[in-house]
């Protein structure tokens, strides 16, 4: 599970993001071992917290019955995130043995999306999915 911008012509539905461009906040949930996308929640504007996202959405219905895998970003959700050093303490070494699971889990999720906005007609229609969805373009 994981959460990406998509650079959006849509102000009604995007933000301006770090970068200055206007963004859309994508989630989505990516199988870890075909790399495909299993479920997506609708676009919110990028100002949006992942957690907050993730509990907006029909994403925890969705995933009731399986085992999700997230980032740190998702802290409180319920789904499974990396062990945190605590101020002054070290990561103990079964903690560490899972972090370098996970990591391994969501690079996968990683590079699903990497390789997802290479595709140029994501980066053309971006505007026009979002634009076309909203009731004032009707």
């Amino acid at each position: 599970m994981d959460g990406t911008l998509i650079p959006d012509r849509d102000c009604q539905i995007a933000a301006s993001s770090r970068n200055g461009r206007h963004s859309t906040n994508v989630q989505a949930t990516v199988d870890g071992y075909t790399r495909l996308v299993v479920a997506s929640a609708r676009p919110a504007p990028s100002t949006q917290a992942h957690a907050h996202l993730w509990r907006e959405s029909d994403l925890p219905a969705v995933a009731a019955d399986t085992t999700v895998f997230a980032d740190a970003t998702y802290l409180g959700t319920g789904l499974i995130i990396p062990h945190r050093r605590r101020a002054g303490r070290h990561v103990l070494h079964g903690q560490e043995e899972d972090n370098v699971e996970h990591r391994r889990v969501h690079a996968r999720v990683e590079r699903a999306f990497a390789r997802s906005k290479t595709w140029k007609i994501r980066c053309d229609c971006a505007g026009w999915v979002t634009a076309s969805t909203t009731p004032s373009s009707r």
